[in-house]
């Protein structure tokens, strides 16, 4: 089985410290096995694009790329839209 292979990836914008992104983390413990959690810390030089853009909005979430949420999981919003990838995959 492939599944695994074609995982929807969740990106994590973040930085040290940051307790809304550790607190987020927690929410998608339960999903971890259905998505690959990549974390990019916005203060790293190679990613001062995304530092101006959404330093003042961490924690930052794209699935597959495409902006899904900012601040706060939205589970409701984070689980329609995994689901929809989930099918797509099939």
């Amino acid at each position: 089985c492939s599944a695994s292979t074609n995982k929807p990836v969740l990106t994590l914008f973040t930085k040290k410290p940051c307790p809304l992104c550790d607190e987020a983390k927690e929410v998608l413990e339960p999903y971890k096995r259905r998505f690959i959690l990549q974390e990019v810390d916005i203060t790293l030089p190679e990613n001062s694009l995304w530092y101006d853009k959404y330093r003042y909005d961490i924690p930052v979430f794209h699935l597959n790329g495409k902006f899904l949420m900012k601040h706060r999981v939205d589970i409701q919003k984070f689980e329609d839209q995994l689901r929809k990838l989930e099918l797509q995959s099939e």
